[in-house]
């Protein structure tokens, strides 16, 4: 008998995996987990039935949203995640030697425990010396922090249940306060492709637009993500991602990349022109 997994992106489309098995599934305090493997993507696992990442896509997501703007900002040393519990951005993170600290903030704990037994190609990330796992709400542990990161990574999984409040305009302005002068933000804007998340991608970027001086919007190919078509934001006080890219500095540093390079860089920021009106409308 076969057995597959099937990712319900809208009411009328899902994404089906072939799987050989099941290796883990439980409700946690704040989501279903469950990680399956197969042939063609590899292990993945999912949240409340939406696939989160697979070993065979993940470099892309991982890559694009730590070395965007650590290729724009001159001088990053301290930074924070929020969510990122698989390790996947903090193992990014960790190809640049002149940061200090890299602070992860993850609710859930089993999230981390199990991506440390199953995806050790992740969670190697957080084993770095300068990375501290916190296990709490993101949003209250932002409102503690002022002028204290030079770059804030929000990983959330997505805009609704549990990591809610890390999409809402409070969110915005305490990231505005908890980055330094010259700060970058840069999180998961979602797909645009379908309908039903439309809406979210515009919410997203009208209050992120409203909040910091500079707010663009790139993308990437991700298969597993809804219609394999992933947005990124990338919000600043200071730093523009594509007049203040240093291409010769990012390339001296040599670091071994899947997917990203700096040619893609300049191409992520162009996008379709369905995509530019939406944001367009929201920004005005």
């Amino acid at each position: 008998m076969e057995l597959w997994f099937s990712d319900c992106q809208t009411d009328k489309v899902k994404l089906s995996v072939k799987v050989d098995k099941q290796l883990f599934g439980q409700q946690t305090e704040y989501q279903r987990l469950d990680v399956f493997d197969s042939e063609e993507f590899g292990r993945f696992i999912s949240s409340d039935g939406s696939i989160v990442f697979s070993e065979k896509d993940e470099f892309i997501y991982d890559e694009m949203i730590v070395h965007v703007p650590m290729a724009v900002h001159p001088r990053v040393e301290n930074v924070l995640v929020i969510g990122g519990g698989d390790g996947g951005v903090a193992r990014e993170l960790s190809y640049y030697d002149e940061i200090k600290k890299i602070d992860v903030v993850e609710p859930d704990e089993v999230f981390v425990d199990i991506c440390k037994k199953y995806f050790t190609f992740n969670s190697c990330g957080l084993d770095d010396k300068r990375v501290t796992v916190y296990n709490r709400d993101a949003l209250r542990f932002l409102r503690t922090k002022h002028e204290e990161y030079d770059l804030i990574i929000n990983d959330a999984i997505d805009p609704l249940g549990h990591t809610a409040g890390l999409f809402t305009k409070e969110f915005y302005g305490n990231s505005y306060k908890a980055l330094r002068d010259d700060g970058i933000m840069v999180y998961q804007h979602g797909s645009p492709f379908y309908d039903e998340d439309e809406d979210t991608c515009r919410a997203m970027h009208r209050k992120a637009s409203h909040s910091f001086p500079i707010s663009r919007v790139y993308q990437a190919h991700i298969p597993t993500c809804s219609s394999g078509y992933w947005l990124f934001g990338f919000v600043s006080k200071k730093y523009h991602p594509l007049t203040d890219l240093d291409e010769e500095r990012w390339s001296k540093r040599n670091i071994k990349t899947w997917y990203y390079t700096t040619n893609l860089h300049k191409g992520a920021f162009m996008l379709p022109k369905y995509v530019e009106d939406m944001l367009e409308e929201e920004e005005e």
